[in-house]
């Protein structure tokens, strides 16, 4: 073979092969350990970036790992097709937004193969396919039936220019994100999923997820927000209905000074009737985009609303405000205020010069101040009447009891998590299968009717869904009582396609159940790999959705991920790349350039996976060095010829020595990848193995073997993360087989052991000697070595020795 690495032409050869041969296709195979090993796939918008390659490098490294450890391993990948950016495509090209996806996908399949992934193609699926979201609107029908969905008015982000909901990401600054219209909160009829019914399982079972980041099972608690408080009610003057609020701190209920309830609520709308001034000020409430990040952040703002609601324990009127940091979508649409021990409440009694009262003191006794801040901690009750001196604890439970035993409120847990609204205002998305029917009301598509077919040849013109003009796609019959009806003109939110789409790789081709039995050889999946932006909604919607399929006997399996590796950013520069900061870096152009396996092996040595990953060009260029040294080793030494087996037993020291050294080394890389995930530490092992490697000058028998042994498996071990070099220098080697097909090296731990260690002689505290000895010497004879040490004897000739120490298997201590 020519000692000049040609990276374009050995990597095309590499995965010639694979295709040849099918190597990355699996089925079944109920006698074999199987591995699901599933990166979270990507929108298909036409070009691959770095944050792309870095992802799906770190789970094709996973995958091929565990092949090698003979593990049945599948691989596949897909589209998460749907979505907004393929509108505002369209809109911008005019063409329709299935044209445009359909050629991003065929760019970017091909881009996929050119690094060499080993995934099994027969599995791709394209969410944006009706035989695949046909099965999510059956699953639709089937919680329709159950009760599991449900349609109700909800206040969204519209959009007054693009007639369109708004997700509360795609307000900036009040605005609508493409059409810098102000946004309205704006209340219509939309479809949910009851989440909140599987609320404590989703919780509780985070328990029992080891393989999963524990920032990411916080991030999952935190947003599913159980809290357990009290649900009570005020009278509110000259009204019939009381005012329901709900509190976790029922000890602090004696400092209420003032309730507030949302721009929406039933007596804020009543107030505004007859108030021109409060009217106005909830039109403004409806222009601020929902958000609890915004609210967080925002100015407190609210108006009195010139009525009273009774205290329930003191029997005061305290007054009535409409605020803009209530929701009505949060609860029930009212807070009480207690502004002595709330920051929020603080902030805004402040600004508006309302009531503070300290209801709460520190158990130490200490001297607080509340005209100064909330004191926000737990503590013993004051200025709470028959209550004061209990701590919170004891308050909570009488308070409670109080409520109960009149009738007046119970305890409660709540969720700070809400059910899914999966309806969207817009085209691209698989439409949700519904029928209204003016007799029968919302109807669920039959069966035998499904899949409710998206118009895919339709231009898309950026004002609402183009769904609505077509009356083809909108007049139906309904299924119930057969008169005229109308489709539902809604689609579901793209999370939907994506919280099943992992179970749908187990059988991609079913054409007569969402999954079948092949579901249940490869589910859950085991390794899944994705960006930490994704750890709340996507991962707690495909829980949920897991749960769906398993209630409806689709599936026994509960949690689909058992592993989760969640991979940082890539930067440059010190920041995210992205198009409009004009720092990316475009993977086809170092693919030209350097190769595949270059750039394969720059993501996997830069940084660990778990953290952000700064680009060098520095560092492309010496990966792409080292891959040249490699190549140039393993060349050389095929060229020399064949080698002998290997006698380990007539080896001499420095043979040893590189054995010994390749066998710690495939100690040390099996526990990088296969429990740390540690790629970049495993590549810098293999760099300082074939530095090893090369420095032993030693062409005999023994010499070639032990060289070639260490070759062979810095080639096995190297090839999960540069494969396409490996499977050529594999064979170089002189291998018929695959190096895909072989089995990850095993340590020989006689290999391990040490003829001779290395030991410290120090006179007088400091070190004047290194000195080799048997492992199994005796003290007297590692005594005589250290003192006949030639530097030794500088510092101890013509001195009187007053002691010797030795400690074994470290170092020798002389005093003189």
């Amino acid at each position: 073979m020519s000692t000049a690495y040609n990276p374009e032409t050995v990597e095309l050869a590499a995965q010639k092969y694979w295709d040849d041969a099918r190597s990355f296709e699996v089925s079944e195979d109920a006698g074999k350990e199987k591995y699901y090993c599933l990166t979270m796939f990507p929108y298909p918008s036409g070009k691959l970036h770095m944050g792309h390659v870095r992802v799906f490098t770190i789970n094709d490294v996973i995958a091929r790992y565990h092949r090698l450890l003979g593990k049945h391993v599948l691989q596949p990948m897909g589209w998460d097709a749907f979505g907004m950016p393929a509108e505002n495509a369209a809109i911008k090209r005019g063409i329709p937004p299935a044209k445009w996806t359909y050629s991003n996908i065929e760019d970017m399949r091909g881009q996929f193969k050119r690094l060499g992934y080993a995934y099994d193609w027969t599995r791709e699926i394209t969410t944006c396919r009706p035989e695949y979201y046909r099965w999510e609107q059956w699953l639709f029908t089937k919680m329709f039936e159950k009760g599991l969905v449900y349609r109700k008015n909800s206040i969204v982000n519209w959009d007054p220019v693009d007639q369109t909901v708004l997700a509360n990401e795609q307000v900036i600054d009040g605005r609508g994100w493409r059409s810098d219209a102000l946004v309205e909160r704006r209340e219509i009829p939309q479809w949910f999923m009851k989440i909140t019914d599987y609320a404590d399982e989703l919780l509780h079972e985070l328990d029992h997820l080891p393989g999963w980041p524990d920032s990411v099972k916080t991030m999952q608690r935190n947003w599913i927000g159980r809290s357990e408080g009290v649900e009570l009610s005020f009278d509110v003057v000259a009204e019939d209905d009381r005012l329901t609020v709900y509190t976790t701190r029922p000890d602090t209920l004696m400092g209420v000074t003032y309730v507030a309830v949302a721009a929406e609520h039933p007596l804020a709308t009543k107030a505004a009737a007859a108030d021109p001034a409060i009217a106005a000020f909830i039109e403004q409430c409806k222009q601020t985009d929902a958000q609890e990040a915004t609210l967080e952040t925002m100015e407190k703002k609210g108006m009195a609303l010139g009525i009273s609601a009774i205290h329930p324990l003191s029997g005061e009127e305290v007054p009535l405000w409409v605020a803009n940091f209530v929701l009505m979508s949060y609860g029930t649409g009212a807070v009480m205020a207690v502004p002595g021990h709330d920051a929020r409440d603080w902030e805004f009694a402040k600004k508006h010069k309302l009531a503070i009262k300290q209801v709460i003191a520190p158990t130490d006794g200490s001297a607080i101040d509340v005209e100064e801040a909330a004191y926000l901690e737990h503590g013993v009750l004051v200025n709470s009447g028959s209550y004061d001196g209990l701590d919170f604890d004891g308050a909570f439970n009488a308070i409670a009891d109080f409520f109960e035993k009149n009738g007046r409120g119970s305890r409660k847990v709540n969720y700070r998590l809400r059910d899914w609204g999966v309806s969207r205002q817009r085209y691209w998305g698989t439409p949700i299968p519904i029928i209204y029917c003016d007799d029968c009301d919302a109807v669920a598509v039959p069966e035998d009717q499904l899949p409710v077919v998206l118009p895919e040849d339709v231009e898309v013109k950026g004002t609402g869904s183009p769904l609505k003009d077509m009356p083809e796609f909108v007049n139906v019959a309904c299924p119930q009582c057969g008169k005229d009806a109308r489709r539902e003109t809604d689609t579901f939110d793209t999370f939907v396609e994506s919280s099943w789409y992992f179970a749908r790789y187990a059988c991609p081709d079913s054409d007569g159940a969402m999954l079948d039995d092949r579901a249940h050889y490869w589910t859950p999946v085991d390794q899944y790999t994705g960006g930490v932006e994704h750890a709340i909604l996507h991962l707690l919607y495909s829980r949920f959705f897991q749960r769906v399929m398993r209630d409806q006997g689709l599936t026994d399996v509960s949690e689909p991920f058992t592993n989760l590796l969640t991979q940082g950013m890539v930067l440059k520069d010190g920041a995210k790349m992205s198009k409009a900061k004009g720092n990316t870096v475009d993977p086809a152009d170092l693919i030209k350039k350097y190769g595949a396996d270059t750039v394969r092996l720059f993501m996997m040595f830069a940084a660990p996976p778990e953290q952000a990953l700064e680009w060098s060009d520095d560092g492309v260029q010496g990966s792409f060095r080292f891959l040249k040294r490699f190549w140039t080793a393993v060349v050389e030494h095929a060229n020399d010829g064949a080698v002998v087996d290997l006698d380990v037993a007539a080896l001499n020291d420095a043979q040893k020595e590189l054995r010994r050294k390749t066998h710690q080394t495939i100690e040390k890389i099996s526990d990088d990848i296969g429990r740390r995930h540690s790629f970049n530490t495993a590549v810098a092992a293999s760099m300082e193995l074939l530095n090893t490697i090369n420095k032993l000058s030693d062409n005999s028998d023994a010499g070639r073997g032990v060289r070639h042994e260490a070759l062979e498996a810095v080639v096995i071990m190297l090839s999960p993360m540069v494969p396409h070099i490996c499977h050529a220098l594999w064979r170089e080697l002189g291998h018929e087989t695959a190096s895909i097909d072989q089995s990850w090296p095993q340590v020989d731990q006689r290999a391990l052991e040490l003829d001779l260690i290395e030991m410290v002689v120090q006179v007088n505290g400091k070190l004047r000697a290194r000195i080799s000895v048997a492992v199994d010497a005796a003290t007297d004879a590692i005594e005589a070595q250290a003192l006949a040490d030639e530097n030794v004897l500088r510092f101890t000739d013509g001195k009187e020795i007053r002691k010797v120490i030795v400690v074994p298997g470290k170092l020798v201590s002389i005093v003189v």
